[in-house]
């Protein structure tokens, strides 16, 4: 199997990419366009044990450069992708440079969504924020929040264990209901309270005014001012989609894609958190968490290259913020039926979202490691479960 792949981005999602090629046997051309003047990197790290100092700047990295070379790819950094030609098969370069495909693999992520009028804050997306924003963490420093979601509550949870001052600001009633519903989402409130974060909820921002940046003032809209040393703004990613858009492929909340991967080019594919993936379980989904740009790429990969397999692993992502461990499956929202198992005062529990014929949409267990894959199997039956039996600790979870 020879000829030549582009891949695109500069994630976890573009090196294994690259990686599931040279393991399906592909021998020919492989290049990696990454915007960044780093090598291919994964992101979790970068809000939990790269930003406390716990992990070393090489651990976010999935291959070093001696990988890349003895694999033959041939990775392109600090330059980024302007246009793809999809006549001709070239992408076009910002140096003025074309590199040729047989199949591309478009891996580009997401931004975040930034503040009204773009104020010099903090963000958290690259290597480089967050080794900028772990100079302003620490004993005496005072961290303002924007966004109660996933990152915005990571960087919480290791600001306080750095000794930081955090105050968190978030317009909704509990942070993360529309994804957990209010159980979930109070025990996740009552968790940073009793770290010692000022959670301000039903709160929104009129505005921030930036002194020494990322520092300043953030002003809420009951006229309170909040002053900072770092401002870090959370309030949602965005994917990055102008290069499909601009050469005709289909986008909808993403590119969307099939269930092997495919873009409305069968020549080009896509993968990460760009993909809006027709999901055999769950129909249209588009999924942005750290376990989508680690496996999607085999699945890719292989249709790449002329196989016909489809991507139908179930959403997953995990969190650890104080002593708060938990994994996520499935996919549902705050406004499905919530079951708990378990003790949620010592957050040793599991929550089951049930849609309206009582059958498991998603699973969360909280410092328990051994029901995963009994929860994933409640998902992916898609049989009714006994609400009752599902909330008794004494059934297995094989008999609710």
């Amino acid at each position: 199997m020879d000829g030549s792949m582009v891949i695109i981005g500069g994630g976890l999602a573009a090196a294994k990419s690259a990686e599931a090629l040279r393991e399906r046997g592909f021998d020919g051309a492989i290049s990696v366009v990454a915007a960044e003047h780093h090598l291919p990197y994964e992101r979790p790290p970068l809000s939990k044990d790269f930003l406390a100092g716990k992990a070393e700047r090489s651990s976010v990295f999935p291959h070093d450069g001696d990988w890349y070379a003895r694999h033959r790819v041939d990775v392109h950094t600090g330059v980024r992708a302007t246009k793809i030609d999809r006549d001709g098969r070239f992408v076009i370069l910002d140096d003025g440079s074309a590199l040729h495909y047989d199949k591309l693999i478009l891996a580009t992520g997401s931004s975040p969504r930034r503040f009204l009028g773009d104020p010099d804050v903090a963000y958290l997306r690259t290597l480089d924020d967050s080794e900028r924003l772990r100079t302003y963490l620490g004993d005496g420093r005072r961290l303002v929040v924007v966004g109660a979601g996933w990152i915005g509550l990571e960087v919480a949870a290791t600001a306080r264990q750095a000794g930081t001052e955090v105050t968190v600001i978030e317009p909704q009633p509990l942070p993360l209901a529309g994804i957990l519903g209010d159980r979930v989402a109070e025990v996740i409130a009552d968790l940073h309270r009793g770290h010692g974060v000022d959670l301000r909820l039903d709160t929104g921002v009129d505005s921030i005014a930036v002194g020494d940046a990322p520092g300043g003032t953030v002003v809420t809209d009951d006229g309170t001012s909040l002053a900072a040393d770092v401002i870090l703004v959370g309030i949602g990613a965005v994917p990055e989609v102008a290069l499909a858009t601009d050469a005709g492929l289909s986008v909808s909340n993403g590119v969307d894609v099939d269930g092997g991967l495919r873009t409305s080019d069968p020549n080009i594919f896509a993968v990460g958190d760009i993909a809006n993936q027709e999901h055999p379980l769950f129909g249209r989904l588009r999924v942005e968490h750290w376990a989508t740009a680690l496996n999607q790429p085999a699945v890719a990969a292989a249709n790449a290259l002329g196989h016909d397999e489809t991507y139908d692993r179930l959403p997953y992502f995990f969190t650890d913020q104080y002593d708060f461990g938990m994994e996520y499956r499935g996919h549902a929202s705050g406004k499905d039926r919530v079951v708990i198992r378990g003790d949620t005062g010592a957050l040793k529990f599991l929550a089951f979202w049930l849609d309206d014929d009582s059958r498991v949409l998603a699973g969360m267990n909280v410092n328990l490691w051994d029901d995963g894959e009994a929860i994933a199997e409640l998902i992916t039956s898609g049989r009714p479960v006994s609400p009752d039996r599902l909330a008794d600790p004494e059934v297995p979870l094989d008999a609710v």
